[in-house]
């Protein structure tokens, strides 16, 4: 801004008040002047500092959209890592218990089957020995009830009376016979159902081994 001073007044000489007003106008002119050079200034700088945090917050912006998408795309790939190993630990756990499963079944299989020849070993000496014994008995008794007979001194009246007997004897005989065949089919059905389920439980008893086995594994 111009240095404008005010006139000053010669003394004893006439006051010019144009000249006075047409100078402060001239000051008045050049401040204003100097002020809207100055605001014209003030705004271009602020319109620049505004387009450089424009520019700024664009960049920053675009910077973290980027980092986004990269740490998407990282966070995609690890999820996709991790249902792979997932997967991959679960077929692998699934193909063990189908092994360990297979394995128990043979075990299982080879033991019944194995206790299964020893019962009938067990069973078949039993029931030779039964055999042979019951043999002997039916030998011993038949031995005590086969007396020889002796009817040479009998008349006939006695004869007769003789056959009477020996015929109810032998009805007796028979009577008995049917009555100890039908007790002896119930005594196998018996043993044989005691068999199944002895056979039934033991089975049980070695799954539930085999599963506390699994489960303590």
């Amino acid at each position: 801004m111009p240095n404008i001073q005010a006139p000053k007044i010669p003394e004893g000489d006439k006051v010019d008040f144009d000249d006075i007003h047409r100078k402060r106008q001239e000051k008045d002119f050049a401040e204003l002047q100097s002020l809207i050079e100055a605001h014209f200034i003030q705004r271009k700088k602020d319109e620049e500092e505004l387009i450089a945090l424009v520019n700024r917050i664009d960049k920053r912006r675009a910077e973290r959209a980027e980092q986004q998408r990269i740490r998407a795309e990282r966070e995609k790939e690890r999820q996709a890592r991790l249902a792979e190993e997932k997967e991959r630990k679960e077929q692998e756990e699934q193909r063990k218990k189908q092994d360990e499963d297979a394995k128990k079944k043979k075990a299982l299989t080879q033991k019944t089957q194995a206790y299964g020849g020893l019962q009938q070993k067990q069973s078949e000496g039993r029931k030779g020995a039964k055999k042979q014994t019951e043999r002997e008995k039916k030998k011993k008794i038949l031995a005590d009830r086969r007396k020889p007979l002796q009817i040479d001194h009998m008349g006939d009246d006695k004869l007769k009376d003789k056959a009477n007997e020996l015929w109810q004897w032998l009805m007796e005989l028979e009577a008995e016979k049917f009555d100890l065949s039908e007790k002896l089919k119930r005594q196998k059905y018996e043993i044989n159902q005691l068999l199944v389920r002895v056979q039934y439980h033991q089975s049980a008893k070695g799954r539930g081994k085999g599963k506390m086995g699994g489960r303590l594994r």
